[in-house]
């Protein structure tokens, strides 16, 4: 571990208390000088360190720098996840794919400040402004059946609502299949892709892809986006480092629904926040055509059953789900 590591660590450790650069030398065995330089490189990438005379240095509040270090700094679960910080990337499920999809252990987590390319689902855009949002991919290597993968999407987005509820104190709502909502704004979007290996015909990995809107940039959402799209911190300041204490919170949760939580909790979390239950929607079926229907219930696939209003009732496996604000009303594409 270099020395910049070790100080920050011990200047996260003692939380608002000052640490001497003489404490620290001699802590770490160094010369004052080398601690002098390890606080100037900390600076360089964004923290925010004070230093006073007779006193020596500590972290202020108001860093919110994405690091493997800070983010462990935040990390509760064992589980061995290994991270990967970038400064920009085009797509973070892309990236992780092509840098270690091939043998990348399990568990191993890309994270970047900034997508050029970031994708939603049927092949839509995902807006993702420096700075302002929490992008990430978690690699993974599963003993599933390709039939159930589609579980890891909906464990993603449990777990990712857990995190905000319990960062921000807030409820978060869950849109089928794959969207999280405060406010009946879209605030995350999850995007889960598997992988096939072609000589044995079995999953070789799933990548699950999480971008949330943590607050809006500086210069506002698109137009196009302004009435559908929220953030977590709109009208108020985020608290400090809200992109690593929400990327802590979220593996935090999704390592114990994926290693430790029988289905049915998972199951009943993502139930409890589901969006349309109740709600009239329009189902679009592949030949363009659509028919108003209730949404009634989820399954433990997670299908959506749907009673159309001649009084027959249906399962939607898949689907696409939007929000019409201006007429209230919720969409739902069959597949």
């Amino acid at each position: 571990m270099k020395l910049w590591e070790q100080i920050l660590e011990a200047m996260q450790a003692e939380k608002e208390a000052y640490l001497s650069g003489e404490e620290l030398a001699v802590r770490f065995g160094v010369t004052r000088a080398a601690v002098w330089k390890a606080v100037e490189a900390l600076r360089k990438q964004g923290y925010e360190v004070d230093a006073v005379p007779k006193k020596g240095y500590r972290l202020s509040g108001n860093y919110d720098v994405l690091s493997p270090e800070n983010i462990r700094s935040f990390l509760r679960t064992e589980y061995p996840f290994q991270l990967v910080c970038l400064d920009s990337v085009g797509s973070t499920n892309r990236t992780l794919k092509d840098l270690y999809g091939a043998e990348g252990a399990d568990g191993t987590v890309l994270l970047a400040g900034q997508q050029t390319a970031g994708r939603g689902r049927l092949g839509r855009s995902f807006f993702s402004p420096a700075g302002v949002g929490l992008y990430m991919s978690i690699l993974l290597r599963p003993l599933l059946p390709l039939s159930q993968v589609s579980r890891l999407t909906t464990m993603a987005a449990v777990a990712t609502a857990l995190a905000i509820e319990e960062l921000t104190g807030r409820h978060v709502d869950i849109k089928w299949v794959n969207d999280l909502l405060m406010e009946g704004k879209k605030v995350c979007g999850i995007l889960a892709e598997a992988a096939m290996n072609v000589e044995n015909g079995r999953l070789d990995c799933v990548i699950v892809g999480i971008g949330v809107n943590i607050r809006p940039p500086a210069e506002g959402y698109p137009p196009e986006l302004q009435r559908i799209v929220g953030s977590l911190y709109a009208g108020e300041p985020a608290v400090p480092n809200a992109r690593s204490r929400l990327a802590a919170l979220i593996l935090d949760h999704f390592a114990d629904l994926y290693r430790h939580r029988e289905p049915e909790y998972c199951f009943n979390a993502y139930r409890e926040r589901s969006f349309l239950l109740g709600k009239t929607i329009n189902v679009l079926f592949p030949d363009g055509s659509h028919s108003p229907a209730t949404a009634l219930d989820l399954d433990e696939d997670y299908g959506l059953w749907v009673r159309f209003a001649d009084g027959r009732e249906t399962k939607l496996n898949s689907g696409e789900v939007s929000i019409r604000p201006e007429q209230g009303e919720a969409v739902v594409q069959g597949g």
